[in-house]
C-alpha cells in the first residue's frame, strides 16, 4: 500500500514539474517528508525492547520471626517478615545424572524429558510450614524443636525449587485421594521415622491418621486413614539385613553389632509384598563397630580393634547387602511402586556427637561450605553405583523402581537439626550444660518436610 502511495506521488510530482507550480512543489515534498517519517517509526517499533517495567517490591514489614508454636505461623496466616532478613537462594549443584529416574545405559534424564527435581535451590518462602508443633500431635519429643524451646524459626521459611520445573507443595487431600485403599511403607532407620512422621503431620490437615500397630520399643508403627482405607507403616530395619543391636537410646553400644551379611530381615521381607509404596533406605549403621557373619561364620568385622578380627570395611558390607535388598525386590515381581532413598548427610562441627560436635546454624549454607565427609561420600557412591545396576534389571521387567536421592539437597540444610534441642529447655537450668547434639534427625516441622512434596510429584504426578 506504501509503494502504491508513493508511485501515486511521484507521477503527481512530475505533472507538477510540468506545470512549473513551486507553491504545489514545497506542500508535496513537505507531505513526502511526513510519510517518511511514519514509516521510519513504524519500522523502528518492530524491533523496541519489550522488557518492562523493573520488578518493584514493596516493603512488607521488618517483624522478626516468632516461635513456630504461634499461629501467625500456621500456613495462610497473615504474617510479615523483612524481606533484608531474609538470605539470598542457596544451590546444589546436583550432576544431571544423579536423578530419580531409573537410569539406563542409553537413556539420559534430559532425553525422558523430565528435570531432575533433585537438583535445585533453597529458596525463602514466606508460606512457612505446612503444620505446627500445635497442630500435629504425633511428633516425637526429640524431634519437636520449637517445644523444646528452640529459639530462631528462620530456618522454616525456606522450600525446595527446582532449577528446571515447578515443585508444587504437597496437597494432602489429593494425596490421600490417589491412595484410597493403598499401603505405603517406609523401611529403614530412624530417619525413615522421621520422615514418616512428616508425612503424616502434613496429612493431617485433612484427616488424622489412627495408630493401629507399635512394636515393644514403639519402632515399627502402624496408621490409617479410616476415610480412605489408606494405611502408612514404618518399619525398623536399620540394615536392611539380619542384626542383632546392643546400644542405647543414645547410641552408646554394649557390645559390638553383629550382622549377617547374606540374610536379609525377615520383619520387611515378609510384608514387602503387601504394600504397594515402599521407601527403603539405610547407610548410617553400616559406620557403625560391626562384627560380620557369613553362613553364621564371622568372615570380618569393622571398627572392632579390640577384636582378633579381620578388618573386612563397612563399605564391602554395605555393598554386599544392598545387593541382596536390591536382587530381592527385583525377583520379587513386586507390582507396585519401590524407591531407594539415599543417605542423608549429618552437620556435626568442632566434632561429633560424642565429644563436643554442634550444630547451631541458623539459617542453609551456601554451595561448597560443606562437603560430604569421605564416609557419606562412600555411602552415597555404593548407592548410586549399585542402584544403576539394578534399575538396569527393573526396568527389563517392567517394574516401577526409582531412585529418591535426597543426599546433595539435605547437605545444604545444617540449620534443620534438632541440635541441642532435642531435650526440652536443655539451657533452663545451666546455660553452659554440656548437652549431646542431634545434628542428623531433622526438626518438625523442618526440612525434611520439603521431601514430601518430591514423594507426591514422583507418586501422584508421576514424575
Amino acid at each position: 500500500m506504501v509503494k502504491k502511495t508513493l508511485i501515486k506521488l511521484k507521477s503527481w510530482w512530475r505533472n507538477l514539474q510540468n506545470k512549473n507550480n513551486f507553491i504545489m512543489k514545497f506542500v508535496i515534498a513537505l507531505l513526502l517528508l511526513g510519510i517518511g517519517f511514519r514509516i521510519l517509526v513504524s519500522r523502528s517499533n518492530d524491533f523496541s525492547d519489550d522488557s518492562g517495567d523493573p520488578l518493584i517490591i514493596n516493603d512488607v514489614g521488618s517483624s522478626s520471626l516468632s516461635p513456630v508454636s504461634s499461629d501467625a505461623h500456621k500456613k495462610n496466616a497473615s504474617f510479615k517478615v523483612g524481606l533484608s532478613s531474609i538470605p539470598p537462594p542457596v544451590s546444589s549443584n546436583v550432576p544431571k545424572k544423579m536423578s530419580h529416574i531409573s537410569p539406563t545405559a542409553a537413556i539420559e534424564v534430559e532425553s525422558e524429558g523430565k528435570c531432575n527435581i533433585f537438583a535445585g535451590d533453597w529458596v525463602p518462602s514466606l508460606d512457612g510450614p505446612a503444620y505446627t508443633n500445635d497442630t500435629c500431635n504425633i511428633i516425637e519429643s526429640h524431634q519437636n524443636c520449637m517445644t523444646n524451646g528452640r529459639p530462631d524459626s528462620a530456618f522454616l521459611y525456606w522450600k525446595w525449587r527446582p532449577r528446571d520445573c515447578e515443585l508444587p507443595q504437597l496437597d494432602p487431600g489429593r494425596f490421600l485421594e490417589s491412595m484410597r485403599n493403598k499401603n505405603f511403607a517406609l523401611i529403614g532407620d530412624s530417619i525413615s521415622r522421621n520422615h514418616v512422621q512428616s508425612l503424616l503431620c502434613i496429612l493431617s490437615k485433612v484427616e488424622q491418621a489412627v495408630q493401629i500397630y507399635h512394636d515393644e520399643e514403639w519402632k515399627s508403627r502402624k496408621w490409617i486413614f479410616p476415610s480412605y482405607n489408606f494405611t502408612v507403616s514404618v518399619m525398623w530395619s536399620p540394615f536392611l539385613a539380619d542384626a542383632a543391636i546392643y546400644e542405647d537410646i543414645n547410641g552408646v553400644s554394649t557390645h559390638e553389632i553383629e550382622l549377617q551379611l547374606d540374610k536379609l530381615d525377615k520383619n520387611w521381607t515378609s510384608q514387602y509384598q503387601s504394600h504397594d509404596y515402599v521407601i527403603f533406605s539405610s547407610g548410617k549403621w553400616y559406620i557403625k563397630s560391626a562384627i560380620y557373619y557369613e553362613n553364621n561364620t564371622e568372615i570380618g568385622c569393622h571398627a572392632c580393634s579390640n577384636r582378633n578380627c579381620t578388618e573386612l570395611g563397612f563399605d564391602v558390607a554395605y555393598r554386599k547387602v544392598l545387593n541382596q535388598v536390591f536382587d530381592h525386590i527385583i525377583a520379587s515381581n513386586h507390582k507396585g511402586m519401590t524407591f531407594y532413598r539415599t543417605s542423608t548427610p549429618d552437620h556435626f562441627e568442632n566434632g561429633e556427637w560424642y565429644n563436643g560436635g554442634f550444630c547451631n546454624r541458623t539459617q542453609p549454607v551456601k554451595e561448597g561450605e560443606f562437603d560430604l565427609n569421605q564416609l557419606n561420600k562412600i555411602l552415597h557412591e555404593i548407592e548410586l553405583d549399585e542402584f544403576k545396576k539394578a534399575s538396569i534389571k527393573a526396568s527389563e521387567k517392567g517394574m516401577d523402581f526409582k531412585l529418591f536421592d535426597v543426599t546433595a539437597l539435605s547437605l545444604l540444610r545444617p540449620d534443620g537439626h534438632p541440635g541441642a534441642y532435642r531435650f526440652f529447655q536443655p539451657f533452663a537450668k545451666d546455660k553452659n550444660a554440656k548437652i549431646i547434639y542431634d545434628c542428623l534427625h531433622w526438626c518438625l516441622p523442618g526440612p525434611i518436610d520439603s521431601w514430601n512434596d518430591l514423594l507426591m510429584e514422583m507418586v501422584v504426578n508421576n514424575h
